[in-house]
């Protein structure tokens, strides 16, 4: 008979304290910082002294906070619309393809995963460097997209993985060109993959911060480059408030994957 959770016994509630624990231990300093974010002080005091608004209303009022979301904006939405594209093709190729050496490109494609964010960021900046591309929008798109593209592929080669091929080759023997068949069925049917690969690339690049702090300039600099050179100045709750709404865009996104990937399921 297997063992299920009921005839665990005592033991049921050691593993429901560990789990509390480690919930309490990561979600912790995510409340204490969006309470930080709420408090009177020009400080960041915990627990604040009072409530107030009046640090959002400072971060929306200021155009340097303004201008560097728009940037990370506007550069998450370039890598994820590249990151979906590239990492489709690519998925389709490690997928379907057989050829010599195709576990180890995959394994070359997954690198950055695993590479130190930190080293990778040092050679991406010598490279840029030297080529002309540190501190320039372009610079950024291509190194986001760098640590972007190996969840693309993960998720898009996921679902190829799980789809039935003979339901494409139906169709194409239905009279359909092979890249109709690819469009109109295998498409829709890794959709949730598509969009799985999309949110995961948009917050790789949204929340990147080790390697945006190299890719950087004076002119240039993303919300989470933002939050740490303001760090470095001055610890004002103005920091906790831009840092809570980019906790916020996370959590929604995660959600808003978890209700699409199940209704896509369904």
């Amino acid at each position: 008979m297997l063992l299920n959770f009921d005839r665990l016994g005592w033991w049921k509630y050691v593993l429901l304290a560990i789990t509390l624990l480690t919930a309490a231990f990561l979600l912790l300093p995510i409340l204490f910082i969006a309470a930080l974010s709420f408090g009177s002080s020009q400080w960041l005091i915990f627990p604040p002294p009072g409530w107030t608004l009046q640090w959002y209303g400072e971060l929306f009022a200021d155009p340097r906070w303004l201008e560097s979301a728009l940037t990370s904006f506007k550069i998450a939405v370039i890598v994820t619309v590249l990151s979906v594209l590239l990492g489709l093709v690519t998925s389709f190729g490690l997928v379907r393809g057989s050829f010599v050496f195709r576990d180890a490109l995959k394994a070359l494609f997954l690198t950055p995963m695993i590479l130190p964010v930190v080293v990778l960021a040092v050679a991406l900046y010598a490279f840029f460097l030297r080529i002309g591309l540190g501190g320039t929008l372009t610079g950024f798109v291509i190194s986001h997209l760098v640590l972007a593209l190996p969840f693309s592929i993960l998720s898009i080669s996921s679902a190829l993985e799980g789809f039935d091929k003979s339901i494409e080759d139906a169709a194409v023997l239905c009279g359909a060109s092979p890249l109709e068949a690819k469009i109109r069925i295998t498409l829709p049917a890794i959709s949730h993959g598509l969009f799985s690969a999309a949110v995961f690339s948009f917050l790789t690049s949204w929340d990147e911060v080790v390697v945006a702090i190299f890719m950087s300039s004076p002119t240039l600099q993303t919300l989470p480059v933002k939050v740490w050179a303001t760090l470095r100045q001055d610890l004002t709750p103005v920091v906790a408030a831009a840092s809570t709404l980019l906790i916020l865009l996370t959590i929604i996104l995660m959600a808003l994957v978890a209700v699409v990937r199940k209704v896509l399921k369904q």
